[in-house]
């Protein structure tokens, strides 16, 4: 290992030194995390398992969007599913007096 007279870096080579530094701490421990990785689904492999059928992880199932259930009269391209924050248009057109039941999609 390198012996250095900090005290003789002027502050643009203590930076530089510095973000050296950072990136070398930090693709070491990327190289570590791999080797353990690698050790642990051997293990996993000679036990007869995948690493993400032991830790619980693997495909996440997501849900199909919700079908529309109610459309705008005038702008047919303005649907709601019925899910999450009402859309504007439908609050304004049921202070308005309209009633759900006039935007449901049938």
């Amino acid at each position: 290992m390198a012996d250095y007279d900090l005290e003789a870096l002027s502050l643009s080579e203590l930076k530089k030194m510095q973000k050296d530094v950072a990136k070398a701490i930090s693709t070491f421990e990327d190289r570590q995390k791999a080797e353990a990785r690698v050790k642990v689904e051997a293990l996993a492999r000679d036990l007869g398992y995948s690493l993400a059928e032991l830790v619980g992880t693997g495909t996440k199932s997501s849900r199909a969007p919700a079908a529309a259930k109610y459309r705008h009269p005038e702008n047919p391209a303005l649907t709601w599913s019925g899910r999450g924050r009402k859309p504007q248009w439908f609050l304004e057109a049921l202070e308005a007096g309209k009633s759900k039941g006039e935007f449901t999609i049938r």
